[in-house]
């Protein structure tokens, strides 16, 4: 009797300790996956390449439902209409009426979308490490809810609806400005205009650039970055502006979503992870400082690049 007894809470600890471990070692491990660390080049690209092509497979594969796509295109365009905003037709005829503008304008909704992302990717990788998993994934996660948009809400752009209000300016131009005009449309979902993930990726892009380059020019180009791209995907008539704000909606999702994985907003986070040595170019910034720092204590007074080639000469 005494023995099992003594035996019974034995067994118990032996039960419970197992799943202290495990909890313990479950919150180290959520803990470390919420912690920001340097990010892996081959990684990344692994991650990058997989990512979109899953995004595109998924985005091609949602049924185009060309009724349903155009009816709410008729509705988007009554509404605009009810609320003295439709201005996209007119812009759509008066920027095609400038041949060299429009065909400008063509190449860059087919090319900066993906260049200038890519180029902010890089250049947060490289220089700011310790906010690149954070950023990174606001984006992916602004994605992959855009892809709800285009299930629950096809929607044609406005070069597709009925009655021939708008200008198809890549067909009318021979331009490759569009994987949706032309030989390329047999290979992606032309009803897939909600949300706009031309102003999602570029709001990101400038978002990013405002607030995290130190060059005063580059931050205002980071600013004109996403209104640029407003002004494109209309006047090209592949976007109505309110696709725009549903784009815009799905980047709030995102930062969300990554301010509450990390528990801060991105560009909010260290430089550098943890442990981890920073960039050199914060590396010879904090170099400088610490040695004019030096150089100001031991004169008593701080010390600038001239002082320092030229240094007062002691009272006679």
């Amino acid at each position: 009797m005494s023995d099992s007894t003594v035996t019974q809470p034995e067994g118990r600890e032996q039960q419970t300790l197992p799943r202290t471990v495990t909890s313990e070692g479950g919150r180290r491990l959520l803990g470390r996956l919420r912690s920001p660390r340097r990010p892996r080049l081959w990684f990344e690209i692994l991650l990058i390449a997989v990512s979109y092509w899953t995004y595109s497979l998924i985005r091609n594969a949602v049924p185009e439902q060309k009724a349903q796509a155009l009816r709410n295109a008729d509705w988007i365009w009554r509404t605009e209409h009810l609320l003295g905003v439709a201005v996209e037709e007119s812009v759509n005829h008066a920027v095609n009426s400038v041949t060299w503008l429009i065909i400008g304008m063509n190449y860059y909704y087919a090319t900066l979308h993906f260049v200038v992302t890519l180029g902010v990717l890089v250049w947060l990788f490289r220089s700011h490490p310790g906010r690149y998993a954070a950023a990174r994934l606001a984006l992916f996660a602004t994605t992959g809810v855009a892809l709800l948009g285009y299930y629950l809400f096809p929607l044609a752009p406005p070069r597709l609806m009925n009655g021939g209000r708008f200008v198809d300016t890549v067909t009318v131009h021979h331009t490759w400005g569009s994987m949706a005009s032309g030989d390329l449309k047999h290979m992606s979902n032309q009803y897939a205009a909600m949300p706009s993930m031309h102003i999602g990726w570029s709001l990101w892009c400038g978002l990013t650039v405002f607030a995290l380059a130190s060059v005063p020019w580059v931050r205002v180009l980071g600013l004109l970055y996403p209104a640029a791209t407003l002004l494109v995907i209309v006047s090209t008539a592949n976007h109505f502006w309110l696709d725009a704000v549903g784009g815009a909606l799905c980047l709030a999702f995102g930062f969300t979503l990554s301010r509450g994985w990390y528990g801060m907003w991105p560009y909010l986070l260290p430089r550098s992870p943890a442990g981890t040595a920073p960039p050199p170019s914060t590396v010879v910034a904090e170099h400088r400082g610490t040695e004019e720092k030096r150089t100001g204590d031991e004169t008593g007074a701080p010390q600038t690049a001239a002082t320092r080639i030229n240094p007062p000469h002691p009272p006679e």
